[in-house]
């Protein structure tokens, strides 16, 4: 894949706290992706507990969950939803 990066829609980050993960759609090379990054991400790149206020943690680290969304789809193109999980971190 030669895009490094998603293009996140903000407009459709939603906190999903029952599966504790912020749903979001994102474009990636003229494409549309469904993508969920789990609370676990969201505290190790912000070192705070994303309960409660996961999309502005979100808001914060969206570049980097940019760069780590483009290897999870890499890992796992065919997924009705892609996940971002810490096995994505560096």
């Amino acid at each position: 894949m030669a895009e490094d990066r998603l293009n996140i829609d903000v407009k459709t980050l939603e906190d999903n706290s029952d599966l504790r993960q912020v749903e979001f759609e994102a474009e990636v090379s003229e494409e549309r992706y469904q993508f969920a990054v789990q609370y676990d991400v969201l505290e190790a790149l912000s070192t705070v507990s994303p309960e409660g206020d996961a999309v502005t943690i979100f808001k914060q680290h969206a570049e980097e969950i940019a760069e780590l969304g483009v290897v999870a789809l890499a890992r796992d193109p065919d997924q009705e939803i892609v996940v971002i999980s810490e096995n994505d971190l560096d």
